[in-house]
């Protein structure tokens, strides 16, 4: 773990932004990031690794955040896996908690503006950035491709976790009514995941009233890839489908068969960039007979880190500047 301490003589210490995860060595990010900094005429800050257990004892984390809350050379963090687990550890170090943090019970960015130590949930605001990417203005409110609303397109979303979780706030709130699916399909392994799932639409529900509630999330408990089949082929053509287990990347296969049918004309979203792709590649193979639109989880990654890195710097990540790191981390992806 990153400590920033003062060197023996005296000078200051380098200015350092942290990746709290589980092996952060292996990430691509490693390579891409000074790229950024350079692109970005950050000066020289470097990038420093901490390597935590999954679950890891709530003094871990508070450890961690204690040296980049306390180091006046520690200049903000990007957290991943350990999101929900760091902020139930830490919620009291914190001077500022965004109304995503408090919403979901998880924190994604630290950073320090103004004298206060904030902390962020990111993950709605970087999945509505690569949605919209994706699924254009006023797709769903007209039906996807002139179907029109009384049958137009829903979403289907394998898994409940965290990247799910954000999409499906995007989906009932990221845009002004009627621009929104109707009913979104949310299918879990774990029926846990699912009514933790329910519970933050609940709360925004709350906040938000009818505006959120007009879309409708039905919960499934489910782990049969061929029932997941079945749900499949009944989303109306233009249907959103999204892969969010981690299977294909962190576990071996995919959420459907290989007889699974993707809608007609849906859009298929792979949120995974990297490992075996089962899923992207079941749909590619029907991309022209089902004319599919399928995106994988490339940029996805690159608004989780730039949304961070905007929020540490203060540096507005417009679509050009995205594009030109985008570009920039294309070219270190397989390095």
């Amino acid at each position: 773990m990153s400590t920033s301490a003062p060197s023996p003589d005296g000078a200051a210490a380098a200015r350092t932004f942290t990746f709290i995860g589980v092996t952060t060595g292996k990430s691509a990010i490693m390579r891409i990031f000074p790229a950024w900094a350079e692109h970005l005429g950050l000066g020289g800050v470097r990038m420093a690794g901490c390597d935590l257990a999954l679950h890891a004892p709530p003094e871990r984390y508070r450890e961690a955040v204690e040296v980049i809350r306390s180091s006046p050379s520690e200049l903000g963090a990007l957290v991943t896996t350990h999101k929900i687990d760091l902020f139930a550890a830490c919620r009291d170090m914190f001077d500022f908690v965004d109304p995503y943090a408090e919403l979901c019970g998880e924190v994604s960015s630290l950073s320090k503006r103004d004298g206060l130590f904030r902390a962020h949930a990111k993950d709605p605001i970087s999945s509505g950035r690569s949605l919209d990417e994706f699924i254009e203005p006023g797709y769903w409110a007209s039906g996807g491709s002139g179907d029109g609303r009384a049958d137009g397109p829903e979403a289907l979303l394998f898994g409940a976790g965290g990247s799910n979780l954000a999409i499906t706030l995007h989906l009932m709130s990221g845009r002004a009514a009627p621009d929104r699916p109707r009913r979104v399909v949310v299918v879990n392994r774990s029926p846990a995941r699912l009514e933790s799932m329910r519970a933050v639409h609940e709360k925004l529900n709350e906040q938000n009233g009818e505006l959120s509630e007009q879309v409708k999330v039905e919960y499934v408990h489910n782990a049969d890839p061929a029932e997941n089949d079945r749900l499949m082929a009944e989303m109306p053509p233009g249907s959103l489908v999204v892969n969010g287990t981690g299977m294909g990347k962190d576990s071996p296969g995919s959420p459907v068969t290989d007889q699974g049918v993707f809608p007609e004309r849906a859009r298929v979203w792979e949120l995974n960039y990297r490992g075996e792709l089962d899923f992207l590649h079941q749909a590619r193979r029907q991309e022209a007979a089902r004319a599919l639109l399928i995106e994988d989880g490339w940029r996805y990654f690159v608004h989780g880190w730039t949304c961070v890195i905007e929020e540490v710097f203060d540096v507005p990540m417009t679509p050009q500047v995205v594009g030109e790191l985008s570009r920039i981390a294309l070219g270190l992806r397989r390095a």
